[in-house]
């Protein structure tokens, strides 16, 4: 259960709107999960306005959160569910993928991040995954996976951050950054660091380096209003 919604209402940090989208089992459980447990209804119900909550087995739509059950590999259906839910495309917008472009055929995510790139006129997108999938780690990476039955369908697009950047801007985003994840730890305020790394006594360093450097966080933006989204970095 994804519980960004919740800590981000906590820290009265909440967007206008706040879109979930997963399979429409996956999507099926979580509002099983809203409906029965109080402390993830009541948030909803707390920031809600309006009129009664829209909620059926695939979908729940509150006037600052929603669900949506959908396949990504759709874009058209995909936009007519978020439209349905109020969606609006003129606000500046935040898209995050958690291992979901990889999951994706290189085809499949291409017409995602376009539809993404000319829907939003002002928007940035976050996607984390992996990288360097083409050196002996990354090979038993993948097998691993494989051995579970997990095909990682886009891992061609996983080779290295340059190939991670070029896909975002040859699907029409403006500019693109992307960094590996030992990159990101090692810019983490270091009394952060010592008070997690003092959690659990890390004793494979080297391969906590080499995973780490296994996956990536990739950005892109489109700014028309000029809200100086292309300056945003590490």
């Amino acid at each position: 259960m994804d519980t960004l919604f919740w800590r981000l209402k906590d820290e009265n940090l909440l967007p206008r709107k706040y879109f979930e989208v997963d399979f429409p089992m996956i999507v099926a459980r979580k509002i099983h999960n809203i409906k029965s447990k109080p402390p993830l209804s009541k948030p909803i119900m707390e920031s809600h306005s309006g009129d009664s909550l829209l909620i059926d087995s695939h979908s729940l739509d509150s006037s600052r959160y929603s669900i949506v059950g959908a396949d990504l590999r759709s874009s058209s259906d995909l936009e007519e569910k978020l439209r349905k839910h109020s969606l609006d495309t003129h606000l500046p917008t935040l898209l995050v993928a958690e291992c979901v472009l990889v999951y994706m055929t290189p085809q499949q995510s291409a017409s995602l991040l376009k539809w993404a790139a000319s829907t939003f006129p002002v928007a940035m997108v976050i996607n984390y995954e992996q990288v360097n999938m083409r050196d002996r780690f990354g090979q038993i990476m993948i097998e691993n996976l494989q051995r579970r039955h997990c095909n990682l369908a886009g891992v061609e697009l996983c080779s290295s951050l340059d190939s991670q950047r070029e896909r975002l801007l040859g699907s029409g985003w403006d500019n693109a950054h992307a960094v590996d994840m030992m990159k990101v730890y090692s810019f983490l305020p270091q009394a952060d660091v010592k008070r997690i790394e003092a959690l659990e006594f890390l004793d494979e360093k080297e391969l906590f380096e080499q995973l780490m450097q296994h996956y990536c966080i990739c950005w892109a933006s489109k700014d028309s209003s000029n809200l100086g989204l292309a300056n945003i970095d590490f």
